[in-house]
């Protein structure tokens, strides 16, 4: 009975191992003081290679990338988030559509305007879908907070 389980281990280990979660998209979440009372936001992802993240306007098929801010009554956004990067456009046939992406790395620029001198955090959250040329994760969400304000 030992032996029995000590096999059934031992061809277990490599199974497991391999069932690693695979997070090809690592974030990054600071805040450039533009003026007293205006801040960019930068949401920076940077993308393994082999691996693409998609646009906010992605197209038909994939999970876009999606932020959500948190109301804060001291921060303001203005305008929408851009996107920074070397966007790709390129036909999917496993989602019989044209996609735009980016590999390698994307900034997401929000602008926002802070009331008054006190320091504040904008929160929030982004939710994306990772693919490379023969599998596409499922989508992630990740949440963050950048300080903004005060001196």
């Amino acid at each position: 009975m030992r032996k029995l389980l000590t096999a059934v281990i031992l061809f277990a280990l490599p199974l497991l191992a391999s069932a690693q979660i695979e997070n090809p998209v690592k974030w990054d979440f600071t805040a450039k003081k533009i003026d007293a009372t205006t801040y960019e936001l930068h949401m920076t992802a940077t993308v393994e290679s082999n691996w693409h993240l998609y646009a906010q306007e992605a197209g038909e098929g994939p999970v876009p990338t999606t932020f959500k801010l948190t109301k804060n009554p001291l921060v303001t956004p203005v305008g929408k988030i851009r996107e920074v990067g070397k966007l790709h456009k390129a036909f999917d046939k496993n989602f019989d559509s044209e996609l735009k992406y980016y590999e390698n790395q994307v900034d997401f620029v929000q602008k926002v305007t802070v009331k008054g001198k006190a320091a504040t955090k904008v929160k929030g959250s982004v939710e994306f879908m990772v693919c490379d040329d023969h599998q596409c994760l499922p989508p992630k969400e990740v949440e963050f907070a950048i300080s903004v304000g005060g001196k």
